[in-house]
């Protein structure tokens, strides 16, 4: 069991930059892949990033390709998501997402159905 909590969230221009963080705690998170989805209103949840357990595979909605960058700290237990030239439509509520995985280089999953814990979310909002 792996507990995840989400942070970093709030609101900012357009083209401004935020980085949100997911601490997990419970089981070692780095027998975890690890993914970074949003839902924003009215849509269904989506996949924006993902990352290997061993932080050396990384994988990205071409919506955010470019601008997003997935990274680890197994040593803290922490992922990000470093988020830079935002746009109105990144807003949404950001979910951070585990996996477990047997290997620690295993191209990460952006299927959803595949993540087993999920964090509560932290809210992004990007004013234009």
């Amino acid at each position: 069991q792996v507990q995840l909590v989400e942070s970093g969230g709030g609101l900012v221009q357009a083209g401004g930059s935020l980085r949100l963080s997911c601490a997990a705690s419970g089981r070692t998170s780095s027998s975890y892949q690890m993914g970074w989805f949003r839902q924003a209103p009215g849509k269904e949840r989506e996949f924006v990033a993902a990352i290997s357990r061993s932080g050396q595979a990384t994988r990205y909605a071409d919506s955010v390709k470019g601008r997003f960058t997935i990274s680890r700290d197994n040593a803290k237990g922490t992922v990000y998501l470093q988020m830079n030239s935002l746009k109105p439509e990144d807003t949404a509520v950001y979910y951070c997402a585990a996996k477990a995985s047997e290997y620690r280089s295993t191209y990460p999953d952006d299927n959803q159905s595949s993540y087993g814990y999920w964090g509560q979310g932290t809210q992004v909002t990007v004013s234009s």
